[in-house]
């Protein structure tokens, strides 16, 4: 339940020393608070304070940040979200990743708004967090369960009915530490980009469980945050995309995304997805949802019908019953690897979520191998045998499973598709989709999508950073506008970014909040008792893209990286975008977005800009060490 506050807004922490095995907590209060809210800013601003500069991302040393924002568990949909942050696997730099479900609800009821991992335990443990307090317990037991597994157990080990905890754990690619492992929550929610489950691994954390307790979640002003809460849900509606998803989720939308071109298709070798009509057809999200016997499930106080429950109704994975997948899932276990049949596509989409690995990352290292496989750079020899031919299901789960075990060729893929293509060399790097930095993008051709491309690539969190769409309109930005113009791409990344992360830092559902900055503000405002507007708010998010920016910058991750690899940068040959390639207009784009930033030409945030963002001791660390 809320309760109206009547004191001023406090964070309350709970810190894990693994390697002591103590548990303390903290509160974060005042000015601080202000300046970074909750959720994502708060999860960088302690990564910096609190990370020792060169400190890897399987070091002891390095922090694992989960935590929720101040609308976490209120009247705003959406709000059960967690943000995770830490120093990820893929990049060696910030990671900032999401999910929706319970466990922010219920990290609130418990009597905390986040939490701070840090040091290693010695042997396998799972914490446990209930009525205001923590416990560490063996998990010696779960050792290599996959999630759906581990969350059972540990249900009934506690004997936590439905509704009574949020469990996040990792699956047995986090123990493995491969380095796309990601965090698991609720059955079907997961924080996956930039390895941060590959972190918990190292840390031998197998899971996280929180109790649903009964401490209130503070709230100053309810019923201005019921009416807020309210004219959110009705913009929201407005924006026919978000609307669509509320109610038939993403799961169709590899059908929906065929036409304008945006689905990957077999590691980008083509634009044009040559698929039989009636086995298309199958993948609308209608027809998903009549075949497989989809029951909605859905997260904390949210009214839509976007999450749902399938079983495999048909066919050699039949009986199987899973988390409907979402587009991410779709397109990497479809067009990306071959694939036609829409449930071994749902399928394999499960797969990697039992295992506990992202999505993305997983089809790209797949189509990597198969287009090796096609073109001779990769024999079976090497593979351990597996014939890694597209469209071969079969041999796609068995690489999977031998990537999340570290077995074999395995070994070589759980590091990433840069890592790997590096390590196998010559022709078959020029094949690989990735980042310079090392992450890989999501699951779409994003040679038709240049905004997200372009933030991808230089994005300092291992994901995207600015908001597109309704972040447009706020702030007087064209819409539509020409997605191929690299003027005006690279001057609307810049001008959008902190908005998303703004959001991230609530921490709220993109879906049912659709970054309203204006209206997100003002929801804090009923919270918090402050009085931020627009500009704030967005300064909140620019606040935490610099100090990543700082942190990546003094942690050896330049502008050199801020780069697509040259399959990623290439130019379609065929389909949408035909013709239309950015690699040749990345100077001048950075160049735009650079100066927009308030950057120099090697990326690095001006003094002033750093000042302007109150963040002069920020300033030192980048100027006073480059002798300016």
């Amino acid at each position: 339940m809320e309760t109206t506050m009547k004191t001023d807004y406090q964070y309350r922490l709970l810190r894990i020393d693994l390697t002591k095995r103590l548990i303390t907590s903290d509160v974060i209060d005042g000015a601080l608070l202000r300046q970074y809210i909750g959720g994502a800013s708060l999860g960088i601003k302690i990564l910096y304070d609190e990370v020792p500069l060169g400190t890897e991302w399987n070091d002891p040393a390095n922090r694992l940040f989960i935590g929720s924002g101040p609308l976490g568990g209120t009247r705003v949909e959406g709000s059960g979200a967690i943000s995770v942050v830490t120093k990820g696997a893929l990049t060696n730099g910030v990671a900032s990743s999401q999910a929706n479900g319970f466990f922010g609800r219920y990290l609130k009821t418990a009597g905390f708004d986040g939490l701070i991992v840090h040091g290693a335990s010695d042997k396998a443990v799972y914490l446990h967090i209930h009525d205001g307090t923590a416990e560490l317990r063996d998990a010696s037991h779960l050792a290599g369960k996959d999630t759906y597994a581990t969350e059972a157990a540990i249900k009934k080990e506690l004997q936590q009915g439905k509704g009574a905890a949020g469990i996040l754990s990792i699956g047995p690619a986090g123990e493995n530490l491969v380095r796309f492992a990601l965090t698991f929550n609720d059955t079907g929610h997961v924080a996956s980009h930039n390895g941060v489950g590959a972190v918990m691994g190292s840390k031998k954390l197998k899971a996280i469980v929180v109790s649903r307790g009964k401490a209130p979640v503070p709230v100053r002003d309810k019923d201005l945050l019921l009416d807020v809460a309210g004219q959110i849900k009705e913009r929201v509606k407005g924006i026919p995309i978000y609307d669509y998803f509320s109610k038939a989720g993403t799961v169709g939308g590899v059908y929906d995304s065929r036409g304008p071109g945006i689905i990957p298709i077999k590691n980008y070798t083509t634009g044009i997805w040559n698929i039989d009509q009636k086995k298309f057809d199958e993948y609308q999200g209608s027809r998903i949802r009549e075949r497989f016997k989809a029951r909605p499930t859905s997260c904390w106080g949210c009214s839509s019908r976007h999450c749902h429950m399938v079983e495999i109704s048909e066919g050699k994975y039949a009986g199987r019953v899973m988390e409907e997948p979402e587009y991410e899932g779709m397109a990497s276990w479809s067009s990306l690897v071959g694939i036609t049949d829409v449930g071994t596509s749902i399928t394999l989409a499960n797969e990697v979520d039992l295992l506990g690995m992202d999505t993305n990352e997983s089809g790209w290292v797949i189509a990597w191998v198969m287009e090796c496989y096609e073109k001779g750079l990769l024999g079976k020899d090497d593979l351990d045998g597996v014939e890694m031919k597209w469209g071969d299901d079969d041999a796609i789960m068995v690489m999977l499973n031998k990537i999340a075990r570290r077995e074999g060729f395995g070994n070589v893929l759980a590091d990433g598709v840069m890592r790997a293509s590096q390590k196998v060399g010559k022709e078959a790097a020029k094949l690989a989709i990735h980042t310079l930095k090392g992450n890989t993008p999501r699951s779409h051709d994003h040679r038709v999508m240049w905004f997200e491309l372009f933030d991808t690539c230089v994005s300092n969190l291992g994901t995207l950073e600015s908001g597109s769409g309704p972040p447009f309109k706020l702030l007087g930005l064209p819409f539509p506008y020409d997605t191929f113009d690299p003027e005006l791409v690279s001057t609307m990344v810049a001008k959008t970014k902190g908005t998303m992360v703004f959001e991230d830092s609530m921490v709220t559902c993109r879906f049912k909040t659709g970054t309203q900055v204006d209206l997100l503000s003002q929801a804090v405002n009923a919270v918090t008792g402050w009085d931020m507007d627009l500009q704030e708010a967005i300064q909140v998010g620019r606040r935490a893209i610099n100090i990543a920016r700082v942190f990546n910058l003094r942690n050896g991750i330049g502008a050199e990286l801020d780069r697509p690899s040259m399959r990623y940068g290439s130019t379609p040959l065929d389909g949408v975008a035909a013709g239309k390639g950015i690699a040749q207009h990345f100077d001048k784009m950075l160049h735009i977005y650079y100066n927009l930033m308030g950057w120099d030409e090697q990326g690095r945030p001006l003094p002033q800009t750093l000042r302007d963002l109150s963040l002069d001791q920020v300033a030192s660390h980048v100027w006073d060490a480059a002798g300016t």
